[in-house]
């Protein structure tokens, strides 16, 4: 039982209370543990928030604790990423995931880049794969395996993602908040997106269900593939089984252009991904889309 937290809201009661309810996992959304990256990035807490919340964390004895980073914030730079990478060893948490920062449409960076031609003030991508790829790196030097192109875990016979590896085989989900997705007997489906809307429909003993659509079975397929490679593997069995689809021939050309350039490689039973193709796969992933579905991106 997972519950992210967010250090400048959290409180010890808060998360004596958690783990009273029977929480198993801490998510700690830590980001970047310099105050000056934090503050330019409009974050709601700085480094001592952090480590107060470590402190109430680790008294409560929870089972396991992940701790969030994010490569590429306004501001950041190597001496810095390297100094985040470090302290979060010190921490050792049975987890750490690492996401590459990306401007959606709707900010204001991105207005000034699109409409002022500003220069981007967040790092390009070679950058931030060669932070992940440096972090990834410390980290399994200190003891971590590689979980996904996201997540290091610290002992895999400990840390398991049950709820990632179930959802990204097709399970259902039920989605509760506002603007929330869900994915229930093979449609997928989005919350009303703002808050009185929400409760309103709540109250009148309607489920407040903003959009829904239902995937063919051919884009069944496509989502799981997409987003079991995200765990930097899949294998050609388990498409075959659920779907009666040979992955590797149906994909012959994507999968030939890859190994090509260095990102995958193609065994017996399975596709394994290099390092290289796991720190770029949201990039790898488009080639597998429908066409009309190619290009579009949602923020």
């Amino acid at each position: 039982v997972t519950f992210e937290c967010e250090p400048g809201t959290l409180s010890e009661s808060k998360v004596h209370t958690l783990r009273e309810l029977g929480v198993t996992r801490l998510s700690l959304g830590v980001e970047n543990f310099s105050d000056a990256v934090l503050e330019e990035n409009g974050r709601a807490h700085l480094s001592r928030e952090v480590y107060r919340a470590w402190d109430w964390i680790q008294a409560a004895s929870f089972p396991n604790v992940n701790i969030d980073l994010i490569a590429g914030m306004v501001g950041e730079t190597w001496d810095n990423w390297h100094d985040n990478v470090q302290r979060t060893i010190d921490l050792f948490p049975e987890s750490v995931t690492i996401y590459q920062m990306e401007l959606p449409f709707n900010t204001v960076y991105s207005a000034g880049i699109l409409n002022e031609s500003k220069e981007s003030p967040v790092a390009d991508w070679p950058t931030k794969r060669a932070w992940v790829k440096y972090a990834f790196e410390q980290l399994a030097a200190a003891g971590y395996s590689c979980s996904s192109a996201y997540t290091m875990v610290k002992d895999p016979g400990k840390v398991n993602f049950s709820y990632r590896d179930n959802l990204f085989q097709g399970s259902d989900l039920l989605a509760t908040g506002i603007a929330s997705f869900g994915h229930v007997s093979g449609v997928h489906y989005q919350n009303l997106p703002e808050w009185q809307q929400y409760i309103g429909t709540l109250e009148q003993g309607k489920l407040p269900l903003g959009r829904a659509y239902t995937p063919s079975t051919r884009q069944q397929l496509i989502r799981e593939l997409i987003l079991l490679l995200k765990r930097g593997y899949v294998e050609f069995e388990y498409y075959q089984r659920k779907f009666g689809v040979n992955i590797l021939v149906e994909y012959s050309n994507v999968w030939e252009e890859y190994q090509r350039d260095g990102w995958l490689n193609i065994l017996e039973d399975k596709i394994v991904l290099t390092m290289e193709g796991l720190l770029r796969v949201d990039g790898l992933l488009p080639a597998f889309f429908e066409p009309e579905y190619r290009g579009v991106r949602y923020t």
